[in-house]
């Protein structure tokens, strides 16, 4: 990171994303939350992580969506669809269909904040934010080359790991962001709505306990 707004200006920011539509997103919340709540907090999360990135200094903000975009859409978005295929060669396709410096974020972390988005690339060619589960929450690329993504495996305790090997085999400096917790789990939802009470997922998440 860096404290410097304008070194972040010309990276290009990718949402990767599924649109919140009961039983399509967050099925692991279900139970004990409904298909519907757990539409409802994917739409929450989705919708602070989308306004911190409307919100973070960048040359152009991509949301890469898996499914339909609705009004739920913030001014300032492209919005492209995501290739059919695993995860890792979803990230990858995102990846590659930007031009200059990239950072890719997925929904799951409605805890961001412009800080945590501000990657100076003069200083290192690619920003890692490790997940609390093994995984990431963030990459960020110099030059957006996806072939360190393809062949890691995707949802598992070393998913972080083996791309940091990858990134570092490829003769990458790798900087690190702060880690944080994804909400994949009824606790994660909870974990992250105390972490951060003011963002409209824990709002959600309060209405849901009512």
């Amino acid at each position: 990171m860096t404290d410097d707004p304008k070194a972040s200006a010309d990276v290009t920011i990718v949402v990767l994303a599924k649109d919140p539509r009961p039983g399509h997103v967050k099925t692991r919340l279900t139970p004990p939350c409904t298909p519907e709540q757990a539409s409802r907090l994917a739409a929450a999360a989705l919708a602070d992580t989308l306004a911190v990135v409307g919100q973070t200094p960048a040359r152009g903000r991509v949301l890469a969506l898996r499914g339909r975009p609705g009004p739920w859409v913030p001014a300032g978005f492209e919005v492209v669809p995501q290739v059919q295929g695993s995860l890792n060669v979803r990230i990858a396709a995102a990846l590659a269909s930007v031009d200059g410096p990239v950072l890719l974020v997925g929904m799951d972390t409605p805890q961001l904040t412009t800080d945590l988005l501000t990657c100076d690339f003069s200083r290192a060619d690619a920003y890692l934010g490790a997940a609390e589960d093994g995984g990431f929450w963030a990459l960020g690329l110099a030059d957006p080359d996806p072939a360190p993504v393809f062949g890691v495996p995707m949802s598992v305790s070393h998913t972080g790991a083996v791309l940091r090997q990858r990134l570092l085999a490829s003769g990458l400096r790798v900087a690190d962001l702060p880690p944080l917790r994804d909400v994949d789990t009824w606790d994660d939802a909870v974990a992250v709505a105390a972490q951060a009470p003011h963002t409209r997922f824990a709002h959600t998440m309060a209405g849901l306990n009512a």
